[in-house]
C-alpha cells in the first residue's frame, strides 16, 4: 500500500486557499482515476482507496487541520504498516514561483507546519511533492496570503498542473520520482525540456579521430622515416665515392 496526502484545511471557506492546494491536488486524482472509491472519514481525515499503475494506493486528506497533520497521517501508516519511503506528501510551497514544482526526499519542514506536525510523527524520510504558489514579498504577509484565494487568473496555470499531476501520478505511487518529474517538466514547459536535453546532448564527450598505432620501441622521427626511400646523390665526390662502395652502382640504377 502507498500512502498519498494532500495537505490543508478541511471546511468549506477554505476550499480555494493556496494552502489547500495539496487538497486539490488529492481531489483531481480521485476525480480522474475513476476506480477509486467514494470519500471516506477515516484516521483522523477523508480518505479513498484505489490503484495507480500496479500499486494499491490510499488517498488521504487530513481533517485535522495543517498544523495538526501529522496525527492523521501517522495513524494510517500504523494501521496499513507503511514504510516513510512510501508516503508522498503533497503541499504548498512559498518558495517555488506559481506553476513551479520539485520533488524531494527527506529534510526539513521550511517552516510549513503541515510538515513539521508529519516529521513530528513519522520523521523527515517520506517523500514531498511541492507545488509553488509564489511568496507575497514580506513575512508579514505570509500568513494572509497563503490563507487567501487563488485569484481567477490563476486557473490559467492551476489547472493544467493538477490535471498532469493526476495524468502522471501513477509513476508516483510506483517510485519512480525523477520520470514523474521528468515527465511533467516536458507537459508543463516543453522550451525548458528541450534546453536539458540539449545541454545533455552538449555535455557529452567528443571523441577524436583515431591515429595509427605508434611502433613500439620506435621514435618520431623513425615512424616518419618508414616507407620512404633514401634519396642518394648522382654526381659529385659523394656520389663518387657511393659507386666505390657499391660496387659502381648508384640510386639510378
Amino acid at each position: 500500500m502507498k500512502l498519498i496526502v494532500g495537505l490543508g484545511n478541511p471546511g468549506s471557506k477554505y476550499k480555494r486557499n493556496r494552502h489547500n492546494i495539496g487538497f486539490m491536488a488529492v481531489d483531481e486524482i480521485h476525480r480522474r482515476h475513476s476506480g477509486f472509491t467514494p470519500w471516506k472519514a477515516r484516521f483522523q481525515g477523508q480518505t479513498s482507496e484505489g490503484r495507480l499503475g500496479s500499486e494499491k494506493v490510499l488517498l488521504l486528506k487530513p481533517s485535522t487541520y495543517m498544523n495538526e497533520s501529522g496525527r492523521s497521517v501517522g495513524e494510517a501508516m500504523r494501521f496499513f504498516k507503511i514504510e516513510p519511503q512510501d508516503v508522498v506528501v503533497i503541499y504548498d510551497e512559498l518558495d517555488l514561483p506559481p506553476a513551479k514544482f520539485r520533488m524531494k526526499t527527506g529534510g526539513g519542514h521550511g517552516g510549513h507546519n503541515g510538515l513539521r506536525s508529519i516529521s513530528t510523527h513519522i520523521g523527515q524520510d517520506y517523500r514531498r511533492l511541492r507545488l509553488g504558489i509564489g511568496h507575497p514579498g514580506d513575512k508579514k504577509l505570509v500568513s494572509n496570503y497563503v490563507l487567501g484565494d487563488f485569484a481567477k487568473a490563476d486557473a490559467d496555470w492551476l489547472e493544467p498542473l493538477l490535471t498532469q499531476i493526476a495524468d502522471t501520478c501513477d509513476l508516483l505511487a510506483e517510485g519512480k520520482d525523477s520520470q514523474f518529474a521528468n515527465k511533467m517538466t516536458l507537459a508543463l514547459e516543453p522550451e525548458k525540456a528541450r534546453r536539458n536535453s540539449k545541454a545533455d546532448a552538449s555535455d557529452k564527450p567528443v571523441v577524436a579521430a583515431s591515429r595509427p598505432a605508434k611502433a613500439k620501441g620506435q621514435s618520431h622521427i623513425r615512424q616518419a622515416r618508414q616507407g620512404r626511400t633514401p634519396q642518394l646523390p648522382s654526381s659529385g665526390p659523394m656520389a663518387d665515392m657511393l659507386k666505390k662502395l657499391l660496387g659502381g652502382k648508384n640510386n639510378d640504377d
